[in-house]
């Protein structure tokens, strides 16, 4: 049975008799391996160990279970191009550049990430790791925004915000002063590559057990493998639409059966590992924002309801909880301890500072998130901290169990209010009620925090 760890129980924890031997450092001294797998759109209600029971995730469930799961993960945006940038830079989006989603037009020159900045790739380069991002990329497709200019020595993937998942072309969703809204967008590092039509999920899972396949014994790798499922178009592979009953709501079937297949890749991808002997490997998994409601999901006019949020409330593009809380685990056999439920608000940003600690590498300046490697390894809780959000219009704070929104909407392609909410996320997690007018001096304290809030660094 998983153990449910509150921030009182992971201080008591480092002390405890199970607590992990030796230092976080040490137990990293062997530079391990490191993945970081990340889903598109895949809310928190779509993970079997999440207590989705109309999901099959088995993979991820075990991996999960056998490592440590966190319900209180959050991406930095709820929409994927700053929540991919901060990811991998470790600061917020705004301080990353990218502070909203990027478009996608087909002449591949769109800025994204600036030139120099200082990515996860780049920190793990450095430490004398091999680098490849696999998939969906939406960082920029100028040449100095492209992964082989952000750290990364492979990429396989495309650039846009998605491809259709067999013809691998990215359609405008209008024309463009006069060009093609319809362009081919698949690539391995510079040069365009024509794929046989393999479902997309599987094209990646098959270059990146090819990439495993590459490493030489005793070279620690990272690998960055960003599937587009299961954001639309919806196609979800028959051989997953199959595992579900033809009777589900017709929605909920494709994206249940495109995260199954998703789930099918990482199993893949744990065998190739296993029979390389490549015990030593961290595995992260996180999706880059929650479940979307967006009509063009589902392209006939009405809102999509294929992707779960769970408990929490609204929908991608939203700050409410169901925009930015999403599933989230963390396996390291042998590492960190099985079985381990961490309740602690934690954000995308804190990955790349934690990742180059367990690499033996220290965080670059101008870092926003912290490093977590004591609390995977031995349950050291990290320090409370006030976190913020902003996304078109939106502004968020979190203290604690408090968090303030200021004009909030429920997702991607609704209206705004004019009102600040105020939750209570301990006693109210699906943020049904707000709590601005019974505690006005909690209110102001957070109005004033948010107002106060600047972005010391411009992009």
């Amino acid at each position: 049975m998983a153990q449910h760890l509150t921030r009182r129980e992971l201080l008591a924890g480092a002390a405890a008799s199970h607590s992990l031997p030796t230092s976080a450092f040490a137990q990293a001294a062997a530079r391990p391996n490191v993945i970081v797998i990340v889903a598109d759109d895949m809310g928190f209600g779509d993970l079997g160990a999440n207590g989705a029971a109309d999901a099959r995730t088995p993979v991820m469930d075990q991996l999960a279970s056998g490592g440590m799961r966190f319900t209180d993960w959050h991406a930095t945006s709820p929409v994927c191009s700053p929540s991919r940038a901060s990811l991998l830079t470790g600061k917020y989006p705004q301080h990353a550049g990218v502070p909203r989603i990027l478009p996608s037009p087909p002449t591949w020159d769109q800025p994204g990430l600036r030139a120099g900045e200082t990515t996860l790739a780049t920190v793990l380069r450095q430490a004398g790791y091999r680098t490849a991002a696999i998939g969906k990329w939406h960082l920029g497709s100028a040449p100095h925004s492209r992964p082989v200019a952000q750290g990364f020595d492979y990429f396989f993937g495309f650039y846009s915000g998605w491809i259709d998942y067999y013809s691998h072309r990215y359609y405008s969703l209008a024309p463009r002063q006069g060009l093609n809204p319809i362009m081919h967008d698949l690539w391995r590092n510079d040069t365009e590559v024509f794929e046989e039509p393999l479902h997309q999920t599987d094209l990646l899972a098959r270059e990146a057990r090819a990439f495993l396949a590459r490493q030489s014994p005793g070279q620690p790798f990272f690998l960055y493998l960003a599937f587009g499922a299961p954001h639309y178009p919806m196609i979800a592979h028959p051989r997953h639409r199959e595992r579900f009953a033809a009777s589900m709501d017709r929605d909920r079937r494709e994206h249940l059966a495109m995260v199954a297949g998703i789930d099918d890749a990482i199993g893949e991808l744990l065998a190739e590992l296993d029979r390389r002997g490549l015990d030593n490997t961290i595995l992260f998994f996180q999706s880059d924002n929650g479940a979307t409601r967006e009509e063009r999901a589902d392209h006939q006019g009405r809102a999509y309801r294929g992707g779960s949020n769970g408990p929490f409330r609204a929908y991608k593009g939203s700050l409410f909880e169901g925009g930015h809380r999403v599933p989230a685990w963390v396996h390291w056999k042998g590492r960190i301890r099985p079985g381990q439920v961490v309740s602690e608000p934690l954000m995308a940003m804190d990955l790349m500072p934690t990742l180059a600690s367990l690499a033996g590498r220290p965080a670059p300046p101008g870092v926003d998130g912290i490093d977590l490697s004591r609390l995977w390894l031995e349950g050291v809780a990290p320090p409370e901290r006030t976190l913020y959000w902003e996304h078109a219009g939106q502004r968020a704070i979190r203290r604690g169990p408090w968090k303030l929104i200021e004009k909030p909407n429920e997702g991607l392609g609704t209206p705004q209010r004019a009102e600040t909410w105020l939750s209570d996320l301990q006693e109210d997690a699906p943020e049904r009620q707000n709590h601005r007018l019974a505690h006005p001096g909690r209110a102001a304290e957070l109005e004033e925090a948010l107002r106060a809030w600047r972005w010391p660094r411009t992009p």
